[in-house]
């Protein structure tokens, strides 16, 4: 088994920690202001390690699982950072969701240390990822891909391989930009639903009766119909975020999206407005708001 640095235990990545454990992984994480999840994994095996320069010379694979592009380079880079420390011939895999052009800088950061730098951005829950049922969107050098692939296969039901570096996230920013516009566009159809007299479950009935029938519409529907907005457990804080890097995505490649513009504006606006750590499924709330003003 693969010794494991990981760097970001929050709900997803601890899940992902427990599984490598379960898996016989050798595991070294690195704390932060969260104590709780840090805790119970030392519990079960793993150990802490001081520094992200430390935890990279103690591993054969460093995984990173933050949530933005800023937090990836604040721990790769720096005296006490992940390329500092790292060891002769080692992977390092970034699991979040990122922008592609900050990837392809740090990959070519780390290739100079004399290793290999993937993105591998995540689909599914945090429950798949407990049980090792992940999507992994894949995405760097493919001897470096290929010497990882048992952990990736011990943490993803389907691992995909995508090509060149930056092209995991960048499938993954176009899949999380359709996904949150089609579910901005149900939560506006209850809305308008409402302010038309019309019940929404109806709506509901007859769409998922034809070819608009989707997932991202049975989430919606999970709490505009429903009233659970567990179905669909991504904060609006975060959707804003990645539609956010779509939209920045284009610009550095030159041109400009034309979609995203209405979904990134709600979602933005919805969390400025205190609903940042709801759902994305409560859009539905805000959308009535707004069509009732």
């Amino acid at each position: 088994m693969s010794k494991v640095g990981f760097i970001g235990v929050g709900l997803m990545g601890s899940a992902m920690a427990h599984r490598l454990l379960d898996k016989g992984h050798e595991l070294q994480i690195l704390g932060n202001r969260n104590r709780e999840n840090i805790t119970v994994l030392i519990e079960r095996g793993a150990t802490e390690a001081g520094t992200a320069k430390d935890l990279a010379s103690a591993s054969d694979i460093v995984m990173l699982c933050v949530g933005t592009s800023d937090q990836v380079e604040s721990r790769m880079r720096g005296d006490d950072g992940v390329i500092a420390g790292l060891k002769a011939d080692s992977v390092v895999i970034d699991f979040g969701t990122s922008l592609p052009a900050s990837t392809k800088s740090l990959g070519a950061e780390v290739a100079a240390a004399g290793c290999q730098y993937l993105d591998a951005p995540l689909g599914r829950t945090p429950a798949h990822a407990k049980d090792g049922l992940l999507n992994i969107m894949c995405a760097g050098d493919e001897a470096a891909y290929n010497k990882v692939l048992p952990a990736l296969q011990d943490l993803g039901e389907n691992v995909f391989h995508l090509g060149a570096l930056g092209s995991g996230h960048t499938v993954k920013l176009i899949n999380n930009f359709y996904g949150m516009t089609v579910a901005n566009a149900m939560c506006e159809a209850f809305a308008m639903a409402d302010v038309q007299g019309v019940d929404r479950k109806a709506v509901y009935e007859v769409m998922a009766a034809g070819p608009l029938h989707s997932g991202m519409m049975d989430f919606v529907k999970g709490y505009g119909v429903d009233g659970d907005p567990a179905q669909l457990a991504f904060a609006i804080k975060n959707a804003a975020k990645d539609v956010g890097y779509y939209a920045e995505m284009a610009k550095q490649a030159g041109v400009n999206s034309v979609m995203s513009v209405s979904t990134l504006g709600a979602l933005s606006d919805a969390t400025e407005s205190g609903k940042g750590d709801e759902m994305v499924s409560q859009m539905v709330d805000y959308y009535a708001g707004k069509l009732k003003a």
